[in-house]
């Protein structure tokens, strides 16, 4: 498996044993991220040290917050899929990539991993 493919399958195993996503922010909002296709990701993380990582990499006062899965399946997935971006799941590295997916994707990954 791939390096972005075990990330992955570590974010829902985690999400799902812990009940908690993990994202960075600052005060105007959380950072996206471009991708060589066009298509623009809004990254979360599965624990709180995969996302103080990606905060220390990207630094501008970046700042780690949490919230329960529930409300992130049930508000956030539903906004992020009218905004038209993707969902970036535990990126990592030094240039932190890793896989996107479409928000009905991570809906799906999450009913299976039930």
């Amino acid at each position: 498996m791939s390096q972005s493919g075990s990330q992955a399958a570590a974010f829902f195993r985690d999400v799902r044993q812990s009940q908690v996503v993990w994202f960075v922010r600052d005060d105007d909002g959380s950072p996206t991220s471009l991708s060589a296709d066009g298509t623009r990701s809004l990254p979360f993380w599965s624990t709180s040290a995969r996302a103080q990582r990606a905060a220390k990499i990207w630094g501008h006062g970046l700042r780690v917050e949490s919230m329960p899965l529930d409300t992130w399946r049930d508000r956030e997935l539903p906004a992020v899929a009218r905004d038209g971006l993707m969902i970036g799941i535990n990126w990592s590295g030094p240039r932190l990539v890793g896989w996107s997916f479409t928000p009905m994707e991570v809906l799906n990954r999450l009913a299976a991993a039930d």
